[in-house]
């Protein structure tokens, strides 16, 4: 989830309003990349994703306030080398002749593991906010520069999900799916993604999320938001109307009671906090 879209931001530590213009804090939006369109349906290969399965059970700490942070203090030598040759790897299959099925944890597992291999790079910082490698005066973060080659063309985070996983499979369980190394952000999975788990993991994500309070949480009757739900409104409705009845959809039964009632949307915030084991 990128950049600097949000109405509230991490500043070493510590949340902040943004002062930017209304225009500064529209989401990017979904716009396909057709270069990726293509797949081969009657392709059996799968993809190997058992590198980042290992480094994720190693590194992804379960919090008991069910946020999931990663121990990038602990990362050794030889385990950043082997996320970086993982990264490699992807970057180098022929995505485009693999069944489509198979692409889609092939791009999710390439945006997470490149946002981890980012921040390493960059650590320690406060927030992903601060790794500030993004081109143009008023890019911020790491989302908008061209860190792979695939196939020959430079793709960036902004890339993959922009113009790759939302337009193309215009699925919202996409937003839980991608990590953004944030506290606010859906959680980074313990394992990777694979055409078997895929489904069953987007599913699971989406109810964990929405039932988590920096997802969705109603007090005296006013209902505040993952401002995902809010800078990417269009994905899921486009109304606060549509984002209640996709909250519900995954809703456990007290949320369900408390969403009943409601037709609107009250607030959304957004932590951007690095989701750092550390500071546990």
């Amino acid at each position: 989830m990128s950049r600097e879209v949000g109405r509230r931001l991490v500043t070493s530590g510590l949340m902040v309003a943004v002062l930017a213009p209304c225009a500064a804090c529209a989401a990017p939006r979904a716009e396909a990349w057709t270069r990726w369109d293509a797949a081969d349906e009657s392709a059996p290969a799968s993809i190997d994703h058992s590198a980042w399965d290992g480094f994720l059970s190693r590194y992804m700490l379960a919090g008991e306030d069910g946020i999931n942070r990663v121990a990038y203090h602990r990362v050794l030598p030889a385990d950043r080398e082997a996320l970086s040759l993982y990264v490699a790897r992807l970057c180098g299959l022929p995505v485009t002749a693999y069944a489509r099925a198979e692409q889609l944890p092939f791009w999710i597992n390439l945006y997470n593991a490149l946002t981890l291999r980012t921040v390493l790079e960059h650590y320690p910082v406060a927030s992903i906010l601060d790794i500030n490698i993004s081109p143009g005066v008023f890019g911020r973060g790491p989302w908008g520069k061209k860190l792979v080659h695939i196939e020959g063309e430079e793709v960036s985070l902004d890339d993959i999900e922009h113009r790759i996983l939302r337009p193309l499979w215009r699925d919202p369980r996409i937003h839980y799916a991608l990590n953004c190394a944030s506290l606010g952000c859906p959680n980074l999975q313990p394992g990777a993604f694979t055409r078997a788990t895929t489904p069953g993991v987007l599913d699971a994500a989406a109810r964990a999320y929405a039932n988590h309070p920096r997802g969705a949480h109603v007090v005296d009757g006013r209902l505040q938001v993952s401002s995902i739900y809010v800078w990417y409104k269009a994905d899921f409705g486009g109304t606060d109307a549509g984002v209640i009845d996709h909250l519900k959809h995954y809703a456990a039964p007290a949320l369900a009671r408390a969403l009943a009632p409601l037709t609107h949307i009250s607030g959304d915030d957004y932590d951007w906090s690095l989701n750092d084991a550390k500071l546990l």
